[in-house]
């Protein structure tokens, strides 16, 4: 079962790699109505098995939960935005900075001490991030800088969301979680359909495969590999995303690889990956 479980996170983590390839292709679509397709569709497919097994009464600490689904539709709009202004490669190595954060949330405001080596490491990840920026333009203008803004910032988002989530999640079953995560998107971003019509047919296909595959596909294959393996091998394993992403944007799209990017992106996750993994190690020993 082991093997299974390998190749289960590694299969979520080719098809999370997708994410951009998916995004780019509905271009004809606004971010906010790609938002609505990625939160509605999980939400609406969790619902029966919600409502059959008796989950859809509020109980618990459910005001955590819809704060980090508020926090999360602006995260999931952010990411949107990334894949949308800048390269594939941009926008998931600089969203995969997200232990950086979590790393400095828990510090801050759960008084959880960050080890010297994780300090070691923070410093890689950021200076990874001013390599992979160096030499391109510092403003608004520029949609490279938009979309690096936007993808840093949903990894501040993501980091959020990780922590309200993680304090509530023995609370809830895992379908709960999906329709807590996706219900704020579902809401917030409806109004974004009104000009849906505008949009060619086979888009909203995609956006309707797009909220399948990537709002419950990878979600159930990771906790598929999470129950039979270390959280800290499941994670690890879910840097493939980087790999997969960049390689899909390079054969498919026939996006650029700078040396800054390279350089700057390896940085990055390497700094990210070593401090989960330093976390994870921690979390054990406790």
């Amino acid at each position: 079962m082991t093997k299974k479980a390998i190749y289960a996170v590694i299969l979520c983590a080719l098809i999370a790699g997708t994410n951009g390839i998916l995004i780019k292709y509905m271009s004809s679509m606004s971010t906010g109505t790609i938002g609505w397709f990625r939160a509605i569709v999980p939400l609406l497919f969790v619902l029966p098995s919600l409502y059959k097994n008796h989950e859809l009464n509020l109980r618990g600490n459910y005001k955590t939960l819809l704060l980090a689904s508020l926090i999360n539709a602006g995260r999931m709009y952010l990411y949107l935005i990334a894949f949308t202004y800048t390269s594939i490669g941009n926008a998931v190595v600089l969203f995969y900075t997200y232990p950086l954060f979590v790393a400095a949330i828990e510090s801050i405001y759960l008084k959880q001490p960050i080890l010297r080596k994780q300090l070691g490491f923070l410093f890689v990840a950021f200076a990874g991030i001013i390599v992979t920026y160096a030499g391109k333009p510092f403003s608004f203008q520029s949609d490279d800088f938009v979309g690096m803004i936007a993808a840093v910032g949903a990894a501040v988002g993501y980091a959020v969301t990780v922590i309200l989530f993680k304090t509530e999640a023995q609370n809830f079953s895992k379908n709960q979680l999906i329709f807590y995560q996706n219900l704020a998107g579902a809401v917030v971003f409806l109004p974004f359909l009104i000009g849906i019509g505008s949009a060619e047919i086979d888009q909203i296909g995609v956006g309707v495969i797009y909220g399948f595959v990537i709002g419950i596909g990878v979600f159930k294959f990771f906790f598929f590999g999470l129950k039979y393996l270390p959280a800290a091998t499941a994670t690890s394993l879910m840097y493939l995303e980087v790999v997969s992403a960049i390689a899909l944007g390079y054969l498919v799209l026939g996006e650029t690889l700078t040396l800054n990017m390279i350089i700057g992106g390896a940085m990055i996750v390497f700094g990210s990956w070593s401090i989960s993994r330093l976390k994870r190690k921690e979390e054990n020993r406790n």
